[in-house]
């Protein structure tokens, strides 16, 4: 990892907060470590974090204060990693089954993801790496009805049928070497 910055946590303005932590915390297992209120510009503003990791006092912070008529949402994804195909395919009928919107389980060649959205619009993207690297953009949709075996088999048998096919080690080795970290 480069020196100086990495990555720790994001921030959502929402407008409906129980609604929001409900989600976030019911369906994708995050803890609220820290509740509260802070003055705000426009008044107060209330403030809860959530985390899924010990070490981090917060990944996400929900904050009250997003308008309700947004005409765009800035928010272009937040991607989760999940630790394994077994989590991902959970999360994915987890989502289903809680009416979740928007669900599109799909591969980049170098990952398997599920895309959808949370109660307020924002897109999430829940993904498990492939040993695999290919170029990007890239999008198929897979069909999760199908056992791990079979799903990873055609997968990989797509991915090494598109440009960049490489093992995602020789790309993190080539990435690292960019970065100037060899």
């Amino acid at each position: 990892m480069r020196k100086g910055l990495a990555f720790s946590h994001v921030g959502i303005y929402v407008r409906d907060l129980p609604a929001m932590t409900r989600f976030y915390t019911a369906l994708l297992d995050f803890t609220i470590t820290d509740a509260g209120k802070l003055d705000g510009p426009a008044g107060p503003i209330e403030l809860v974090f959530l985390s899924r990791d010990p070490a981090e006092h917060h990944q996400i912070v929900l904050a009250t204060g997003r308008p309700e008529q947004v005409p765009f949402n800035v928010i272009n994804q937040i991607s989760l990693r999940a630790d394994s195909l077994a989590t991902l395919r959970d999360l994915y009928q987890r989502m289903e089954a809680a009416g979740a919107t928007d669900i599109h389980p799909i591969t980049h060649g170098n990952a398997v993801s599920v895309y959808a959205r949370d109660p307020e619009g924002n897109r999430l993207e829940l993904f498990v790496d492939t040993p695999w690297y290919v170029s990007q953009p890239m999008r198929v949709a897979v069909d999760f009805s199908e056992s791990d075996d079979m799903l990873m088999q055609k997968i990989e048998a797509h991915a090494r049928s598109l440009p960049g096919f490489e093992p995602r080690s020789n790309w993190q080795a080539r990435m690292a070497e960019r970065m100037g970290l060899v």
